[in-house]
């Protein structure tokens, strides 16, 4: 078996057998993506048959495909995340890209670079700064971009949506909500996926809401529920595009994700980008245009179709178009023949066999046939008599010529000598240059090279503050640039860390002050960052950083600290020192919050907390949301990980500050002493919290486990 280009190049040969009595016989060709892309046909050796020939499109080849997710690494769970669904979605369809990198930079960096056509990302709320930027430009030279929503893009959004959302949700029981799951409506006959069955179980139960104001005729719906709610949009962005699926990529809020159709939209949707669209090809643009164009097209119509001994030629006068939605089981016949139909820059194949026909043998023959064989006949050669009748017919035409023609047989060369060198001459050209111009044009141009990655900028690593930031747990605080903020921070930490040694296992070391833009924060398992009313936002390295701190399970607590100055008890980014935060956090991703609800973890790790005051005391301390939904499979994840972010305003490392001889150094208001030592437990309890974790909500289990042990 030969896999040929479309140029007929052989790009890979592949033996295979089949059996006496065997209907099925497998065998793979070993080819790089790049070059299996190339393949366009594939046939049987030596069987001149339209039913040995398979074609092969854009739907069958093989696409790189990136995956990048938005979730907390402490938060995942392999069976659970929503990279597990996509994974096996498309793995036997795609080669995937997959990176470990926590910093969105560095794993776009990554990724992009394997030149991906498609790139998928899974609950990033926000993209900015130089993540946006190169999401951009890849989604600009023709690469395809799928979003899938969660907690974060539900809270937030960006530039690189199809369609504006509206602030919060849509699930049962809640605002804008159904009182029953919701089905999918059939697909329209412009989407990319018309034709394919929707299972009658498949259900919403939650979903971002596109905003109805921002639907203009540019966004695309390729996907609605039955109340006509869009579920997947899209839309154009320059030479490629961008989609959303307004529900997880896991089995969070619907059922999608585990069923047979998910499979199928993934599949379709791999095939959309141009190969390669990260390295800037001059030609993606035309390609993915091509591509869009077909993808949306309701009528296939015939560009070359199989003669019955499987060579490509012009389509007859009696083929007719096929409907895009019902090219995958059409049967090839006098009106609709094996070949290519659509547009002729990304066309689709259809073949005689496909992966459900079945080859059965003949049937035995009867005892009554009678059989005849050439084996006794004797043979004659006709190459004597063929060879004459040739030469016969040369001299006729020379003859022929001698008559017709005055001058004689030297006069006759004479005139046509020119004629004959520039037909020879043709003859050689052509032989040469099979295709062209256009051929030529392929071979002189030159690759296009990937762009260089821009370098991005690493922490500074200094080896005395690594070992002395590892050798004991050790609290970081976020130099602010003032000197009495940061003298604050520090002795808060120092005297938290004297009560923790004195009533916990923890001997926590000195806190190390840190250089949110140069240092590296990843030895420090609680960052406590004072906001300043003057704070101003951060580079996109920095934030990038942060997000990747927080992602791997690191914590930072953000005080504002002007409860005491009218700051708001009822919202996490309220007054002078909520504005200045707003400044600090606009392009980092953060997750949805809550004030902290009264069956969370922090309020039990150590002490039975109601309230963490400080200085002040009337501040909510805000956390990472858990979900309201009781069905919500992520409900215990959360709470078993550790939130990545908590808000204040009650002002902790004053409550917390100890001089050289163990004295309080600020005073606390209204609750005096008592008010400090509540500050100090909810400190311990912040800190146990983040070093253990779930250990608190583990123990619910606890009876039951002992019973089973008694058993």
């Amino acid at each position: 078996m030969y896999a040929f280009s479309a140029r007929g190049e052989r790009l890979g040969e592949a033996p295979f057998t089949l059996n006496a009595g065997a209907t099925v016989a497998e065998t793979g060709f070993d080819l790089p993506l790049e070059l299996r892309n190339q393949v366009a046909r594939i046939e049987i050796t030596s069987e001149r048959s339209a039913g040995a020939v398979s074609l092969i499109d854009a739907a069958t080849q093989w696409h790189r495909v990136g995956l990048i997710s938005g979730e907390n690494r402490e938060q995942a769970q392999p069976l659970l995340a929503p990279l597990y669904y996509i994974q096996r979605a498309l793995k036997p369809y795609a080669e995937l890209a997959v990176t470990n990198d926590s910093n969105l930079v560095q794993a776009l960096d990554s990724v992009l670079r394997q030149n991906v056509s498609v790139l998928m990302l899974a609950d990033i709320g926000t993209l900015s700064g130089e993540a946006a930027k190169q999401v951009d430009e890849f989604v600009k030279r023709g690469g395809v971009l799928v979003r899938f929503a969660g907690p974060r893009l539900e809270k937030a959004g960006d530039e690189l949506l199809p369609v504006p959302l509206r602030a919060g949700g849509r699930s049962m029981g809640g605002a804008l909500s159904w009182s029953s799951p919701q089905q999918l409506a059939a697909f329209d006959e412009s989407s990319p996926f018309a034709g394919l069955p929707i299972p009658a179980d498949v259900s919403i139960n939650r979903q971002v809401l596109a905003d109805p104001a921002m639907l203009t005729p540019d966004v695309e719906i390729w996907a609605r529920l039955k109340d006509g709610t869009p579920l997947v949009t899209a839309t154009k962005h320059e030479n490629g595009r961008l989609v959303l699926f307004h529900v997880t990529a896991n089995s969070d809020w619907s059922n999608l994700p585990i069923s047979g159709l998910f499979v199928d939209m993934l599949r379709r949707l791999s095939t959309m980008g141009t190969i390669g669209a990260s390295s800037g090809d001059a030609t993606s643009s035309s390609t993915t245009a091509d591509t869009a164009k077909t993808e949306t097209q309701n009528v296939l119509p015939p560009i070359r179709t199989l003669d019955g001994t499987g060579a490509l030629k012009a389509p007859p006068p009696t083929a007719e178009p096929i409907k895009a939605s019902a090219l995958a089981t059409v049967i090839p016949s006098r009106l609709h023949p094996p070949g290519y139909y659509g547009d002729g820059g990304s066309p689709r194949a259809l073949n005689v066999l496909t992966p459900k026909t079945t080859l059965a043998p003949f049937p035995t023959v009867s005892a009554s046939v009678q059989r005849l064989s050439y084996g006794n006949a004797s043979a004659t050669s006709l190459k004597p008599w063929m060879l004459a009748l040739g030469l016969a017919l040369l001299f006729a035409d020379i003859i022929a010529i001698l008559v017709l023609q005055a001058g004689g047989l030297k006069g006759l060369m004479q005139r046509r000598a020119p004629a004959t060198v520039a037909a020879i001459a043709l003859a050689i050209a052509a032989a040469a240059f099979p295709f062209g111009n256009r051929a030529l044009a392929q071979q002189t141009t030159p690759a296009a090279t990937p762009p260089a990655a821009a370098a991005l900028p690493k922490a500074a690593f200094d080896e005395k503050t690594a070992i002395q930031a590892t050798s004991k747990v050790t609290f970081g605080y976020v130099l602010s640039g003032d000197l009495a903020t940061d003298e604050a921070s520090r002795a808060g930490l120092a005297g938290l860390a004297k009560v923790l040694e004195s009533r916990t296992a923890v001997e926590p070391g000195e806190p190390i002050g840190v250089d949110i833009a140069k240092d590296e924060i990843a030895f420090y398992p609680i960052l406590y960052w004072p906001v300043l009313e003057n704070a101003e936002a951060l580079p996109d390295a920095t934030i990038a950083k942060i997000d990747a701190y927080m992602k791997e399970g690191g914590l930072i607590i953000f005080d504002t600290r002007d409860y005491g100055q009218g700051g708001s008890n009822t919202l996490p980014m309220a007054g002078k020192g909520g504005n200045a935060l707003q400044r600090l956090l606009s392009k980092l991703d953060v997750p949805r919050l809550e004030a902290v609800p009264e069956n969370h973890v922090v309020t039990k790790s150590f002490y039975l907390l109601r309230s963490f005051p400080g200085r002040w005391d009337g501040g909510h301390l805000w956390v990472e949301a858990i979900s309201e939904d009781p069905n919500d499979t992520r409900r215990a994840r959360v709470s078993d990980g550790v939130t990545s972010i908590m808000i204040t305003s009650n002002d902790f490392a004053a409550a917390w500050a100890l001089d050289a001889r163990g004295r309080p150094i600020y005073p606390v208001v209204p609750g005096g002493e008592m008010q400090r030592e509540m500050a100090y437990r909810a400190g311990v309890n912040i800190v146990m919290h983040a070093l253990t974790g779930n250990y608190k909500a583990d123990q619910v289990h606890v009876p039951a486990l002992l019973e089973r042990l008694g058993q």
